[in-house]
């Protein structure tokens, strides 16, 4: 990047302590594989997150130093992770009778494709080679209170994750309430996306542009 560069949107590890940044202190979390995953590595200041992992982990710490990892403790997407005090571990059956059950109060999901109506698409393009079982995702958003979806504002491609309506095979209907991308902070309403906040050198005609559906900004006395 040269001097006369502007950085355009967020990093990934930024975009990981925004969505941190907004989690209730004592929330339960469970965090989804990708970029989720990174959101444990961050705790605001004076503030108690309990991170859950799909694979039998309550209690899920940040990512250790490199080479200090231990085989017997990763997260769903076989990554290493750490545990905090009071960490607990338990059968694959009682984590998804933790979700089933209504008792994860927030999850963070990755997606391919968010609708304006907060339907979700994040398992499979419908292609005839692609991954052919949805895994755990459909009983998180059936199951867990409030879903926050955090991904790229694009594809590799540039073709836009946040569209009118989803055309890839959906993993649940109506239940996103909040969108982070690495160009923006969006809500999604009964009645549209609202955006929330702008990443740094990002005004709302590009960030329109880049979006596959209508945007509403706040008036700042509602935000």
């Amino acid at each position: 990047m040269t001097n006369t560069e502007k950085k355009i949107g967020w990093s990934r590890a930024e975009m990981a302590q925004k969505v941190a940044q907004d989690i209730p202190d004592g929330s339960y979390v469970n965090l989804g594989i990708g970029i989720p995953e990174m959101v444990a590595d961050f705790v605001p200041e004076g503030r108690e997150l309990i991170y859950q992992t799909e694979n039998g982990l309550l209690g899920m710490g940040p990512v250790p130093e490199e080479g200090k990892g231990d085989r017997e403790l990763v997260n769903a997407g076989k990554k290493y992770v750490t545990t905090i005090p009071g960490a607990a571990y338990f059968h694959h059956a009682d984590s998804f009778a933790m979700i089933r059950g209504g008792h994860i109060d927030i999850c963070v999901l990755g997606t391919m494709q968010v609708s304006r109506t907060g339907d979700i698409a994040n398992w499979s393009t419908g292609a005839k080679d692609a991954i052919p079982a949805v895994g755990g995702a459909m009983d998180l958003v059936a199951g867990v209170k409030r879903i926050f979806v955090i991904t790229q504002h694009v594809t590799k491609k540039g073709h836009p994750k946040i569209v009118e309506k989803c055309t890839f095979p959906l993993t649940g209907k109506g239940i996103v309430e909040r969108v982070y991308t690495d160009l923006a902070i969006m809500d999604i309403k009964k009645d549209g996306i609202y955006v929330r906040e702008m990443a740094p050198n990002v005004d709302f005609k590009y960030l329109q542009e880049q979006t596959g559906t209508k945007l509403n900004q706040y008036s700042i006395s509602t935000i």
